[in-house]
């Protein structure tokens, strides 16, 4: 049986202290020279108080492939019932291609929290995000799959993980059907144990092959191991809505076995 996939990354939100591409993209390459396999971000339009500076992840994304030549990146998450499929559809497809494929869409309901769905106009009703979330998913997979040129990298598609609040498990269910699960507000391991085994039972009644990731986001310096045994492949060190740099920076320092 090949070895479990245990890979450690860091995310965070491109917010205040961070809300420079430059920054995000230099950071991004620290990170991978001191050995971490992901750096994700948030994406948001706006964010409570008292944040105030907030970077659109794309773009910083973008500048991240073009200093990185190994690390994956990807939102985690956007919300897709605030995207246009087909323009996500070109946007992905060409960070793809940007990266050489190393791009993960994170995807999600969102929530109007902190005001950025409803007073944009925005869609802010879970049950409509959902139908045009999964909506959204169908029109991208068509789109990668060749009714739009240049195709993305990856095949047969860029990897979607789909997010997850504990302990709903409708988005589970979604989850089981693409690449991955970002499950938030996990009270233990155990915890994830137990999604890991009701995916396992969905993708196998319904016979879906092919890997599938389980990734976590904890403090830095939370022991990952507990998490990794539980089926976790992906263990992210997460930061606040007011991330400080010098706490990002010694936690890439300190090393993804720190």
């Amino acid at each position: 049986m090949p070895e479990a996939v245990r890979r450690r990354a860091i995310f965070v939100a491109p917010f205040d202290e961070l809300a420079d591409p430059r920054l995000l993209a230099g950071l991004a390459a620290d990170a991978e020279a001191a050995g971490w396999d992901g750096f994700f971000l948030w994406d948001h339009i706006v964010y409570s108080a008292p944040t105030r500076a907030v970077l659109d992840p794309w773009i910083a994304m973008a500048a991240i492939a073009m200093t990185t030549n190994a690390i994956i990146t990807g939102p985690m998450v956007t919300p897709l019932s605030r995207r246009r499929p087909h323009k996500l559809a070109r946007e992905t497809a060409t960070l793809d291609l940007l990266s050489n494929g190393r791009l993960v869409l994170g995807v999600g309901l969102g929530s109007d929290h902190h005001g950025e769905l409803a007073p944009f106009g925005e869609v802010s009703d879970p049950r409509t995000q959902a139908t045009m979330l999964d909506d959204a998913l169908i029109k991208l997979e068509d789109y990668w799959s060749g009714t739009f040129v240049p195709r993305p990298v990856q095949r047969p598609r860029i990897p979607i993980w789909a997010a997850s609040r504990w302990p709903a498990r409708k988005p589970v269910r979604r989850a089981a059907r693409l690449d991955g699960l970002f499950p938030i507000d996990l009270p233990e391991p155990a915890a994830l144990t137990e999604l890991q085994a009701e995916i396992a039972e969905q993708r196998a009644a319904e016979s879906i092959d092919g890997p599938f990731d389980l990734a976590v986001t904890n403090a830095p310096g939370t022991d990952p191991a507990p998490w990794f045994d539980a089926g976790a492949t992906w263990c992210l060190d997460g930061f606040s809505a007011q991330p400080k740099l010098a706490d990002v920076r010694a936690a890439i320092a300190n090393g993804p076995n720190g």
